[in-house]
């Protein structure tokens, strides 16, 4: 840590006579303490007056026509440790303070590594895990997005309602999102804490010179070797949620005398089971940068890491699974031979290597990066074919199956099962070998689905001083990715092989492949679906932005060319017209523009408002109908709109700093897609089923609070708010596709959506905190945080035609009335699920000492600390696709087919170790 010295210097600067000219002045360089490296936006404030500044895009500020006398200028800047410096101004002199350094707030240096987002949020391959969207905003120091980041993401929480795909995240100027599904994979980077701090983050529209960014946030990490402060670190954590365990070492060298610069990092997580019923953890990381200074105004930068990641994942489940086995029951696992075998796992290997050119001179830096991205994505599960469903929470094998109908309850049968699933409730490993090994070949076997793919991307970035008060950004960027999708067989569970058929169609459709009939599979065999992805996006962006003493502004404008192209390598029987060879290329062209502007009243009081139009290229998964047997191209695609705009209301003090924001956002054609086994099609058809969803449209509107107040420089109090409302703001059209509609995409009509509320996240969160500070190097928070109006997500095939009409056309007929079934009926039984509210208290703290060369410390987190249970999401069944039998269930005491949830963790904690040199 630097020993700040610029009061004694500016103190004595203050007693010499200078010569210039400019009237009653002062400038000087705000950096911050450790990187050097320019802060933007510092106040600047001669306290007791309404004379200030801000420091512009390269730390510096000016300030004139300040009075003669002694003065004392306050620097604010949140996260920051605010610093007051005396002065003495004399007539007609101007005074150059020089380098001011700045160093962060000791909470915030404790959050860096803290990292409260755990690989806990990151389970799955559902909706709910890619939402996560804390890692955008964990290095903010707003109150409120650290509040999101820290509090409220235990209940998924997402910033103004936006999935995690609306927020870009790149290295070194390279975006990192998947072109898949447009989200980022924080599991590429995961472990890698104390490497991937070095970042710049710009909240929902502000400008980044790295990129036009999206519309919830945009973080640039940088790895450049010499940015790294010079020295070690050695930690352990210790935890009780997805894993248990973490150990974690980097060093640095700094800037060696011969130009070169070195940074090594490695950790290890890992848990034999984590908060959740046999949810193991295996992971490790490894990180290597190298710079090589050529000059003073060139550096070459190579980086190179890697995270496997290889985690048990668990299950969502209905109230009355959770009922009889508690919340941490997982239906994935079953023991074999005394050991826990999860069937669902998740394996993660995508290495990067990148290499870096940087060009900096005093008005221009200009950054390009090569990146080559391999590896790949498996998730495994178990298939069966023509045999019982191994699953133990199939709806056949609990108790409410056995009192479903009326005229037919069976309450010793109720009574058998539940006592059975009590005390077993997993899957039967014993049971899968032993019908395999008695069939010859397998009923039962083990399977992944597995992604392989190669990325190679270049991003150049230029930024540009124009004059002191002008910055021009420009960038230009590529992106080619190959995506290798299949099945593999990984066991066969004691079966001498596998015939690869589809075990839901009949005659030669069930050939997965007609190219190789009835083949027989084995171990690490591909089958079932095999299909290449060829994509490539090019983009170029341009902004500028503006500093004036009573106004900041930018301006930026994006084009971006997206394309795919399906190659199929297996003729699936069901399709064989049009899933073997290459489908019809898709090509998207887009075009964003957005601008901001900053009105200072005074250096205190701030307005800014920001606005955009932008269209997004749908994904890759968005594109294809049903990319595994197919190259049907979801019907009317077109890219999606966005207009978006906020206002802002900032107040900054020494000792109150505050944020008032109000936000809308309109989303126009955009495509939602899933996928599911429904019963009551078009009458009495029942199959697994692609649901596509075009031209939906969505409202999210709210308002937003931040604010800290310093009491005393050891007490702070925090508060953080956010009111929203996220609805389907009109009736898109509905599309189903499966082996019952083979010609096309079957048009399920208009599905009537408008005003349900978009689940997976709080729609209305609000915290209190409470934050203390010691001069000895301890501190700690506490945080009551208030969550509110969460959803459950909606089946669009509900609310279609089909659910009220019968096969012939004609509403359904109610068997309780005997007459047509109203529309008052159908919004009744469709209400949307409003989840209970949740409070959740947390609290985190630590403690630093200094022991001769060496820095030793603690911190410690309990998140949950009242133990309070609570729904963080879940989603309507579709099974049961029509009024009646959709009636029927609901009446039961124990629905059938009720909705599955999942469920946040109760009390845990987080405790890390660590050692500075």
């Amino acid at each position: 840590m630097k020993i700040i010295v610029i009061t004694t210097v500016v103190w004595l600067c203050c007693t010499i006579s200078l010569t210039s000219q400019t009237l009653n002045s002062i400038k000087g360089k705000v950096v911050e303490a450790t990187s050097e490296k320019p802060l933007k936006g510092v106040l600047v404030k001669i306290k007791n007056t309404i004379i200030f500044g801000e420091t512009n895009f390269n730390g510096e500020f000016k300030i004139e026509n300040i009075p003669i006398g002694n003065h004392v200028i306050q620097l604010i800047y949140e996260g920051f440790n605010s610093q007051n410096l005396p002065i003495t101004i004399s007539e007609k002199k101007s005074l150059n303070l020089g380098i001011i350094y700045l160093e962060e707030s000791i909470t915030m240096l404790h959050n860096e590594s803290i990292v409260l987002l755990t690989d806990d949020d990151l389970q799955d391959d559902t909706d709910r895990s890619s939402d996560y969207i804390a890692g955008l905003f964990q290095s903010s120091k707003d109150a409120y997005l650290k509040a999101a980041a820290y509090n409220f993401s235990q209940a998924w929480f997402k910033v103004r309602g936006y999935d995690s795909s609306y927020g870009s995240i790149l290295i070194n100027g390279v975006e990192m999102n998947k072109l898949f599904d447009g989200r980022p994979q924080w599991s590429n980077w995961g472990g890698l804490n104390d490497v991937f701090k070095n970042q710049e983050f710009s909240n929902g529209l502000d400008a980044n010179t790295n990129a036009f960014g999206g519309i919830l946030a945009t973080t640039n990490f940088s790895t450049r070797a010499s940015e790294y402060q010079k020295g070690g670190k050695v930690s352990f954590a210790s935890t009780n949620k997805s894993y248990t365990g973490r150990v974690m070492a980097t060093y640095a060298t700094g800037l060696t005398k011969n130009n070169w610069a070195f940074v090594a990092s490695g950790s290890r997580r890992f848990a034999n089971e984590g908060y959740i019923d046999a949810t193991s953890y295996n992971a490790w990381s490894a990180f290597l940068a190298a710079e090589k200074k050529l000059s003073s105004h060139h550096s070459l930068n190579l980086t190179a890491f890697a995270a496997f990641n290889r985690r048990g994942k668990s299950s969502p489940n209905t109230q009355e699974v959770y009922n009889l086995k508690g919340f941490k029951y997982n239906s994935y696992w079953g023991n074999q031979d005394g050991d826990i075998r999860n069937s669902r796992k998740k394996e993660i290997f995508e290495p990067v290597i990148m290499f870096t050119h940087f060009y900096d001179s005093k008005k221009t830096q200009l950054k390009t990066t090569v990146s080559y991205q391999f590896g790949h994505i498996g998730n495994s599960r178990l298939g069966y074919f023509n045999a019982p469903n191994p699953d133990p929470t199939y709806w056949k094998y609990l108790p409410s199956s056995y009192v479903r109908f009326i005229d037919d309850l069976d309450y010793e049968g109720a009574y058998l099962a539940e006592q059975n699933f009590i005390e077993n409730g997993q899957i039967n490993w014993g049971e899968l070998y032993k019908t395999n090994i008695d069939n010859v070949n397998s009923l039962y076997y083990l399977y992944e689905d597995r992604v392989d793919d190669t990325q190679f991307s270049f991003n150049s970035t230029l930024s540009k001083n124009i004059n002191e008060n002008l910055l021009l950004n420009a960038g230009i960027s590529y992106k080619n990715i190959t995506s290798d999708n299949y099945a593999k067989m990984l066991d066969l569970l004691g079966g001498n092989g596998f015939v690869d058929l589809d075990q839901y169609a009949v005659g030669e459709a069930q050939q997965n492949d007609l190219n190789n009939v009835d083949r027989l599979i084995g171990k690490n065999d591909k089958f079932q679906y095999h299909y290449k992805i060829n994509a490539s996006v090019a983009g170029i962006f341009a902004q500028v932005q503006g500093f004036q003493k009573k106004i900041d502004y930018f301006v930026g404008i994006n084009l971006k060319n997206t394309n795919y192209q399906r190659d199929g390598l297996y003729k699936n029987g069901t399709y064989p017209s049009n899933s073997f060879g290459k489908g019809e290329k898709q090509s998207f062209s887009d075009f964003g523009v957005k601008g901001g502007l900053t009105y200072k009243f005074t250096g205190r009081h701030l307005v800014n408002v920001n606005a955009a139009y932008i269209s997004n290229a749908p994904t890759i998964r968005n594109t294809f109908s049903n990319a595994r047997v197919n190259n049907n191209i979801t019907p009317n695609l077109t890219s999606e709109k966005i207009v978006t705009g906020d206002l802002s209301y900032i107040f900054r003090a020494q000792k109150l700093q505050t944020r008032f924001t109000a936000f809308y956002t309109k989303f126009t054609d955009a495509v939602e897609t899933s996928f599911f086994f429904a019963e009551g099609l078009r009458g009495d058809q029942a199959d697994f089923v692609n649901e596509i969803m075009t031209g939906v449209a969505k409202k999210n509107l709210g308002a937003e609070l931040s604010l800290e107040y310093k009491v005393t420089p050891s007490i702070k109090l925090l508060g953080a708010g956010s009111f929203g409302q996220y609805t389907y703001d009109n009736n898109p059209q509905l599309y189903l596709e499966s082996e019952s509609f083979t010609d096309e995409n079957s048009d399920f009509g208009t599905a009537y959506l408008k005003d349900y509320r978009i689940s997976g996240t709080p729609q209305r969160a609000y915290s209190v905190g409470f934050e203390y500070q010691d001069p000895e190097f301890w501190w700690f928070q506490i945080n009551a945080n208030f969550l509110t109006n969460n959803y459950l997500d909606i089946s669009p095939l509900l609310r279609t035609n089909n659910f009220y009409l019968d096969s012939d056309g004609t509403p359904f007929i109610d068997a309780e009335t005997g007459v047509e079934v109203t529309q008052e009926q159908v919004n009744s039984l469709l209400k949307q699920e409003k989840f209970d509210d949740a409070f959740l208290v947390n609290v985190v703290g630590g403690k630093s000492w200094k022991i001769n060369e060496y820095y030793l410390g603690f911190f410690a987190g309990i998140n949950n600390v009242l133990g309070e249970t609570f729904k963080t999401g879940g989603f309507e069944q579709s099974r049961n696709a029509n009024y009646q039998e959709l009636k029927e269930d609901k009446q039961l005491k124990k629905p059938v087919f009720g909705p599955k949830y999942w469920y946040g963790n109760k009390t845990s904690y987080y405790v890390n170790v660590y050692v500075r040199f």
